[in-house]
C-alpha cells in the first residue's frame, strides 16, 4: 500500500524525517530519486539536454541536487529559476518541473516546452492544489510525476489529474503510518486465503442476481465469485435463468426467501431488473453477514433505507447511481463525496470510475488506479461484485476486500485483448492468482 497524505500531513512527516535524519540527507535522497527517474526516462544521461525549473523551497532543493547528479553523469543541464524562466523552454530532451510541488498556493504559469520534450514533475506539477486538485494557474502537462514520500490527493482526484501523467513513487522512508492508501501489486500477495480445515460451507455465498431480462449478469457474478474464492454459491434469481445461460456447475439454484445461515457473504442486485430493492427487502431482512449491494440493488434505494447499516455492507455505485442515491452530483472531490456517503450509510462505499475510490464508515480511503478502458464494457461490474463477495467469504475485511478486488479486477482488465467482452475477465483473474500462488507476477 502506498500512503496518501494531505499537504499538512506530508509536512508533518517531512518535519519528523528532518528531525531524525537532517534536511541535507532528506534533500539528497529526494534529489537522487529525481535523477534516477530522469535517467530512466532518458535511458542515457550522457549528452542529454536537460532543463530543470527550480523554485525557492524543498522542491527547488530537490531539483538542484538532481542537477548535480545528472551533470556528474554527462548530462548538459540548464538550471532555470522559476521567476526568470523564459516563455518557452527550447532545445531540451527533458524538462524537470521542480518549481512548486506540495503546498503550492499561488497561481503559477509554467513556461511552455518544445514539442516532443519529455516533462518530469517533481512531487506535483507546479500550479495545482495538493489537497483539492484545483488548478491554480497553467501547469505543465507532465509525462511522469514522481511522488515523493507519499501520494497526494491531487495525483488522483480533481482537475490536476489531467496534468500528472504517469505516477511514479519514491518512498524515501519518510511515512510509516497512514490511514489512506493507494493499492498496489504487492497488496495482492495477501489475496489468497487457504485453510487446512476448509470445506464447501466455510466460504459459501448467497447470490441474488439475474432475471429473465438479464440472465447474463447472474453468470458473470457467479463466475467472479468463484474466482474470488467462493467455495459454494446459492443463487436466487427473478425467474429461471438456468435455461438461458450456462451457470457454473458448482451453483445451487434456490427459491427460498431467506439466506442460508451457513453462507458467509451475500451479493445482491446485478441483473435483477426494475424494483429490485422491493424484491430484495424481504429476502434480506434478517441478513447478518457482509453484503455486496450492486447495480439494480441500488436502484430506487434511498440512503434512509440503507442507513444505519454497518461497515460489513459494500455499496458499489457508479457516478449516476451515486448522484441518485445522494440527490446531488459528485462535486469537485470524489474523495470527499465517497467519505460523506460512507459516513451517512455506515457502509463501505466503492465508487466506480477510471480511478476507483473506496471509503469506510470511519472515513479511511483506499484508491485503485489499475483500471483501464478495457473495463468500460457491459458486465465488467458484475464480475467485480462477484470477486468482492468471494473475497469477503474468504475472510477478508469488507473494506480491504473491496480494495483488493478492485485492483485485481483492474489488473485483469489490463490483460484483455482490445474489445474483449467482460466474460473473458474471469480467466485473466485466475491467471493472475495462479501467478501469485506460484510466487511470480
Amino acid at each position: 500500500m502506498i500512503p496518501i497524505l494531505t499537504c499538512a500531513a506530508m509536512r508533518e512527516a517531512d518535519a519528523r524525517a528532518v528531525a531524525q535524519r537532517g534536511s541535507d540527507v532528506l534533500v539528497e535522497a529526494a534529489g537522487v530519486a529525481v535523477g534516477l527517474e530522469a535517467k530512466r526516462l532518458l535511458r542515457s544521461c550522457y549528452g542529454a539536454r536537460v532543463a530543470i525549473l527550480v523554485g525557492p523551497g524543498l522542491n527547488g532543493g530537490d531539483g538542484r541536487l538532481a542537477s548535480r547528479w545528472l551533470k556528474s553523469r554527462g548530462a548538459h543541464v540548464d538550471l532555470v529559476e522559476w521567476d526568470h524562466a523564459p516563455a518557452i523552454l527550447r532545445g531540451h530532451d527533458l524538462v524537470i518541473d521542480a518549481a512548486f510541488g506540495t503546498g503550492c498556493s499561488r497561481p503559477f504559469v509554467a513556461p511552455k516546452v518544445s514539442p516532443g520534450t519529455i516533462v518530469l514533475a517533481v512531487d506535483l506539477p507546479s500550479g495545482v492544489d495538493t489537497d483539492t486538485g484545483a488548478v491554480l494557474g497553467k501547469p505543465m502537462i507532465a509525462d511522469v510525476t514522481l511522488a515523493l514520500g507519499a501520494i497526494k490527493p491531487a495525483h488522483l482526484d480533481g482537475l490536476s489529474t489531467e496534468f500528472v501523467g504517469e505516477i511514479r513513487f519514491a518512498g524515501l522512508d519518510i511515512v510509516n503510518t497512514f490511514d489512506d492508501g493507494l493499492v498496489d501489486d504487492h497488496d495482492l500477495d495477501a489475496f489468497i486465503h487457504l485453510g487446512a480445515h476448509d470445506h464447501k460451507w466455510v466460504h459459501a455465498v448467497q447470490a441474488f442476481a439475474g432475471s429473465t431480462l438479464m440472465p447474463g449478469a447472474a453468470e458473470l457474478v457467479l463466475r467472479g465469485a468463484l474466482a474470488g474464492g467462493a467455495s459454494m454459491i446459492r443463487l436466487a434469481s427473478r425467474g429461471d435463468v438456468s435455461e438461458l445461460v450456462t451457470l457454473p456447475p458448482e451453483v445451487v439454484h434456490v427459491s427460498e426467501l431467506g439466506v442460508d445461515p451457513r453462507c458467509r457473504a451475500v451479493v445482491a442486485g446485478p441483473g435483477l431488473g426494475p424494483d429490485a430493492w422491493t424484491w430484495l427487502r424481504e429476502r434480506m431482512a434478517l441478513v447478518t453477514v457482509p453484503v455486496v449491494l450492486d447495480a439494480d440493488g441500488l436502484d430506487r434505494t434511498s440512503i434512509d433505507e440503507l442507513a444505519p447499516r454497518n461497515d460489513s455492507w459494500i455499496l458499489t455505485p457508479h457516478e449516476g447511481e451515486f448522484t441518485r442515491l445522494t440527490g446531488h452530483p459528485l462535486g469537485p472531490s470524489r474523495f470527499d463525496a465517497v467519505r460523506e456517503l460512507a459516513r451517512a450509510t455506515q457502509c463501505v462505499v466503492l465508487l466506480k470510475g477510471p480511478t476507483t475510490v473506496i471509503a469506510n464508515a470511519a472515513g479511511a480511503l483506499r484508491v485503485v488506479n489499475s483500471g483501464t478502458p478495457a473495463l468500460a464494457t457491459a458486465g465488467s461490474g458484475d464480475v467485480l461484485s462477484g470477486l468482492m463477495v468471494g473475497t469477503v467469504a474468504r475472510g477478508h475485511d469488507p473494506f480491504e476486500a473491496a480494495a483488493l478486488s478492485a485492483h485485481l479486477h483492474g489488473r485483469a482488465g489490463a490483460r484483455l485483448r482490445p474489445y474483449a467482452p467482460a466474460s473473458e475477465l474471469v480467466a485473466k483473474v485466475r491467471e493472475i492468482l495462479s501467478e501469485l500462488e506460484c510466487g511470480t507476477r
